[in-house]
């Protein structure tokens, strides 16, 4: 699903992007973290976005991720307001598991996406 005016990334593209130097930045719930996310991802939960985003490099690209693109899609609409480069994950966790991405939890075991 696309949203109306938010640039989008595949997760292939996200992928390159991370191994160029971009930031994945997971805005889901801790819950949701703890069960599994992207490798080298950065925890922000949108509803700790407005407090926290400073802390973000201002001039790296930075790839906002969720469940499926929707709260991803209002992280990268904020952050592009203020100033930074941002792109949504089109689908999300969801769609970076399903392409064959690795989903690990905090101790570096397996992951699930929920």
């Amino acid at each position: 699903m696309s949203y109306a005016g938010v640039p989008e990334v595949t997760p292939a593209e996200a992928a390159a992007r991370v191994g160029e130097g971009a930031v994945l930045v997971d805005v889901r719930e801790e819950d949701e973290w703890q069960a599994g996310h992207a490798p080298g991802a950065r925890h922000m939960p949108l509803s700790r976005l407005q407090q926290d985003y400073r802390s973000l490099a201002p001039d790296v690209t930075i790839i906002a991720v969720c469940r499926v693109g929707g709260r991803s899609a209002q992280a990268t609409l904020a952050l592009r307001g203020v100033g930074y480069d941002v792109v949504n994950l089109a689908g999300g966790m969801q769609s970076w598991a399903a392409a064959g991405h690795p989903v690990v939890t905090d101790d570096g075991g397996a992951g699930t996406v929920i």
